[in-house]
């Protein structure tokens, strides 16, 4: 696999290629070189994405299209993508930073085959069922009928651009939506990539639009722009409570999927050796960048010493360094500001008395001089109040903290504003079963961690989110609902028009 040469990207706006006065560099986070420029859009530029998506959806190829012609297409844009997939590896990991296996498995290959999902979904999918019939006050037939909303924005995070990008793009377009695509600022490659691929396989043009640029200028004026009816976001719990905000002033549909801070409750009869890399697995997939990462193990205090034992030993053989080495298992974090960010909690944490059980600094070595580098960390003497347990750090940090018994394991993985995945380890299902009851989250996976199943939905409680992605619950986040009745009756008896029209004409 070769590097990419540095190439200016436009967006994509009505299916046409257009360039800005303003460009965004973009670099990858391994070496910190650029990889490539991509053309920077503003509000003006969201509006014409916008307008396009109207026309788009207005022409009806696509929004009155019959979901088994959408399916159809969709299958074809999944196709051709595949046969791309190097070509989108190489873009998603010279921009995030994923390593080789990742971006070949996770980023990409569940990308395509979540957006192949939802193309057998629009087939499925019940569109139009009938309610019960009504006989009073006079014989009716009700038909609830699920339609598509118009235009949708979609604004998506920077870890997994184009599969988070498309866990809203494929839902909207199953069920006849356009879409104004804002992706962020560091990852726009891969989206780019594919709007082009599915133009070329038979998306009409204006129904898919990806317009990069500044989040406060940009992804403010999607969010809040009158002519979109529902927008989708993945990140951050500060941002999504904005793009809440903005969405108000019109009244839009939202879905959020943001921030967690999971726990991984270990129970006293867990298979040690499944736990200890389930638990590490949970955390430190993509340097921790990811929203329903475990980052909080808890502990039985009888097994505390043994297990961070156990775990640190096992954390010591994972393999940091360059991306694109299929022998590398951990990559850098997705920028400078970001590094410090996590080098900063960890100093936080110290400083309230955590212990740095393992790691905690920058790993050592020329090949590390450049790049956003840092080492997995383990961290212990830490309690559930310490900012270090409490707020979202998107980094390869777990903090273990012990517990007495099961009531107060729950009793602190629910102490926390989120509740977006968390999961369970112990030989007996019963018993996790019965734990997983009572764990406030919108995924609870027993000896697993990061079992994300298109066919299910995800998402999360409290301030990790409003909605749900993937599953046939995401369709419903992206159609409106329609319900027609039709008079079976044939005539005016038995209508209640006397409560108003009593009197006859003479």
């Amino acid at each position: 696999m070769t590097t990419l040469q540095v190439q200016h990207q436009l967006m994509r706006i009505g299916g046409k290629e257009v360039d800005s006065d303003r460009r965004m560099d973009i670099y990858d986070p391994s070496d910190e070189s650029v990889v490539a420029t991509v053309a920077q859009g503003d509000a003006s530029h969201i509006d014409a994405a916008v307008a396009a998506a109207q026309a788009a959806f207005a022409e009806g190829s696509w929004s009155r299209a019959t979901p088994q012609e959408r399916a159809a297409v969709m299958r074809r844009i999944a196709n051709a993508a595949n046969d791309a997939v190097e070509e989108l590896v190489e873009l998603e990991m010279s921009a995030n930073g994923a390593t080789v296996r990742q971006a070949t498995g996770f980023h990409i290959g569940y990308a395509l085959s979540h957006f192949l999902y939802f193309a057998d979904l629009a087939e499925s999918y019940r569109w139009s069922r009938p309610a019960p019939m009504s006989s009073f006050p006079a014989l009716g037939q009700s038909t609830i009928h699920r339609e598509p909303i118009g235009v949708v924005g979609a604004i998506a995070p920077w870890n997994f651009p184009l599969l988070l990008t498309l866990w809203k793009v494929g839902p909207a377009l199953a069920a006849g939506n356009s879409v104004v695509v804002k992706p962020d600022e560091h990852t726009p490659l891969s989206i780019l990539a594919f709007a082009r691929i599915a133009e070329e396989n038979g998306l009409p043009k204006g129904v898919l639009n990806v317009v990069p640029g500044d989040g406060r200028e940009a992804g403010a004026r999607l969010a809040s722009h009158p002519g979109v009816g529902k927008i989708a976001f993945t990140g951050s719990t500060e941002v999504g409570r904005e793009i809440m905000r903005l969405a108000s002033g019109t009244v839009k549909k939202v879905t959020l999927e943001l921030g967690g801070k999971g726990p991984s409750i270990v129970l006293d009869d867990a298979d040690l050796d499944m736990a200890v890399d389930g638990v590490l697995y949970g955390c430190f997939v993509y340097s921790g960048q990811v929203c329903e990462s475990g980052t909080r193990a808890l502990v039985p205090a009888s097994i505390h010493d043994q297990f961070v034992q156990r775990l640190v030993q096992r954390a010591r053989t994972i393999q940091i360094g360059a991306t694109r080495d299929w022998d590398t298992d951990l990559g850098p974090v997705i920028d400078g500001k970001q590094k410090a960010r996590i080098l900063s909690y960890i100093e936080g944490a110290v400083a309230e008395g955590a212990t740095v059980a393992l790691g905690g600094d920058t790993p050592r070595g020329a090949e590390f001089e450049k790049g956003h580098w840092v080492e997995p960390t383990i961290l212990t003497d830490v309690h559930n109040n310490m900012r270090i347990a409490r707020e979202e750090v998107f980094g390869p940090v777990l903090v273990v903290i012990p517990y007495g018994d099961e009531t107060e394991a729950v009793a602190i993985a629910n102490d926390s504003e989120y509740g977006l995945a968390a999961s369970v380890w112990s030989s007996d299902n019963e018993r996790a079963l019965s734990v997983s009851a009572r764990i406030q989250s919108g995924s609870v996976w027993i000896n697993d961690a990061h079992q994300i199943n298109c066919q299910v939905p995800f998402g999360g409680y409290k301030q990790s989110g409003v909605g749900r992605e993937l599953g046939p619950d995401a369709l419903d986040e992206y159609t409106e609902t329609k319900v027609v009745h039709l008079d079976l009756s044939g005539g005016r008896d038995r209508k209640p028009y006397d409560i108003l029209l009593s009197h006859a004409d003479d």
